[in-house]
């Protein structure tokens, strides 16, 4: 009979059982293997922060259009001097019908500056965008790698079960027949230390499995259910870091750095906006003016234009116009420190995941140079003279453990190595 089938990884995923007139066949409820190329493309198209930088910096696009056009103008229509004893037009010779037009005519060049700031902050916009792709990309790598090593460390944990549980047994059966070695008489001791040992790694996989789930649930909010699915067992690799990494060219095209010196900028075009409150605003009108009725010689009444020009006089602008341009300086000021401390803290991070990386780097060679063949040998070595009697239980215990460590610590240390990269990728800009 066909039972449920479950695979588990950390987290049970169920599959799917297809029975047929020959017996049973399994077939996987997914065959897909995620790498980390593919979570990172499902992430970058699905993230809704990215999408939402792009609108605003469309938005403040049109907007500019409209910060350098005039205002609309106004249309006058209306009666003057109309009697109310008969509401008749003409009855007096002052009344008249007024349509009239007026159009303002802001102050200096403020359309364009206000224009200006716009464009500005919709380039700013497009920079933050760029740089959250860049931080997606940089977070969802840390998280993968930090999967992918949970999902490792279970296996090699998984193969020194194996092992620790053949240890068992070449002990017990060391026990049942009384063995003795020539450092001493196979003890009940060495029974209970491998099964002790045994139970340890039991709790390390338990362990290693809980991380698993808490990375697949971080990784899950970017890329859905797909974090749930079989992670793919090779080696992720990421694009190479650049031959010579020049600090002042990487930190002034970043786009974290470009968001600052964006708002700088935008905010700068804020200060000419302010000085255009020391020129005169205009508004212009022109009115045509209907007269009814005739004169007492019975000549036809002519009718009448008026123009007239209204200029904005800035006499007193200790209050008002100083206070604003000052008020924008200030602000200007507060972007350039953010776009200081921008630089620094950039600059910061490059030196110490550069030095990070280097010292990864250098751990790893040890580790594929001599750590990796030392424990491999001298654990084969303490069984073979364990089994020959000339070494005690503990030493082989030790060497064992010694070498599940350091299989461990290799794949931290190339992992923690390609997480060192992926921060490095994020500085020097490099997302594919």
């Amino acid at each position: 009979m066909c039972q449920s089938l479950y695979t588990c990884s950390g987290i049970f995923r169920k599959q799917l059982a297809v029975t047929v007139l020959t017996g049973c066949l399994i077939l996987p409820f997914s065959a897909f293997s995620l790498t980390l190329q593919q979570a990172e493309k499902i992430a970058l198209n699905a993230d809704p922060m990215v999408n939402s930088f792009n609108a605003s910096s469309r938005a403040l696009d049109k907007k500019s259009i409209a910060d350098n056009t005039l205002p609309d103008p106004k249309l006058r229509l209306g009666m003057f001097n109309l009697p109310v004893d008969g509401f008749s037009t003409t009855q007096e010779p002052t009344t008249q019908l007024r349509l009239g037009l007026q159009q303002a005519f802001p102050k200096g060049d403020s359309l364009h500056y206000k224009q200006q700031q716009s464009q500005w902050l919709a380039r700013s916009s497009l920079a933050h965008a760029s740089d959250e792709k860049l931080i997606i990309t940089r977070d969802l790598r840390d998280t993968f790698l930090n999967l992918y090593y949970e999902i490792k460390a279970e296996k090699i944990i998984s193969d020194s079960k194996a092992l620790f549980k053949e240890l068992v047994k070449i002990t017990e059966a060391h026990y049942a027949i009384g063995r003795v070695k020539q450092q001493g008489t196979v003890n009940q001791q060495d029974v209970l230390r491998a099964i002790l040992e045994l139970s340890r790694l039991d709790d390390r996989f338990v362990q290693a499995q809980g991380k698993e789930n808490e990375y697949r649930a971080v990784l899950a909010q970017w890329i859905g259910n797909k974090a749930y699915e079989k992670i793919d067992i090779t080696f992720p690799e990421l694009p190479a870091l650049p031959a010579t990494i020049d600090i002042n060219e990487i930190l002034t095209r970043h786009p974290a750095v470009r968001v600052e010196a964006l708002k700088v900028k935008a905010d700068n075009s804020l200060v000419n906006l302010a000085k255009q409150d020391y020129k005169p605003g205009v508004n212009a009108f022109v009115e045509y003016r209907k007269r009814f009725g005739d004169n007492p010689n019975g000549s036809s009444r002519p009718d009448m234009l008026a123009a007239m020009v209204t200029l904005d006089i800035p006499l007193f602008t200790k209050n008002r116009q100083d206070k604003n341009v000052a008020a924008s300086v200030e602000k200007t000021s507060a972007a350039q420190y953010k776009l200081d401390d921008k630089l620094r803290d950039m600059k910061r991070t490059l030196e110490r995941n550069l030095a990070a990386y280097k010292r990864l780097t250098e751990r790893q060679k040890i580790y594929s140079r001599d750590l990796l063949k030392s424990a491999k040998s001298n654990s084969l070595a303490s069984l073979n003279a364990y089994q020959a009697g000339v070494t005690e239980f503990t030493t082989l215990m030790r060497a064992r453990l010694t070498e599940l460590d350091v299989r461990l610590g290799d794949l931290r240390v190339r992992v923690d190595r390609v997480r060192a990269q992926a921060r490095l990728l994020y500085i020097t800009g490099e997302s594919k």
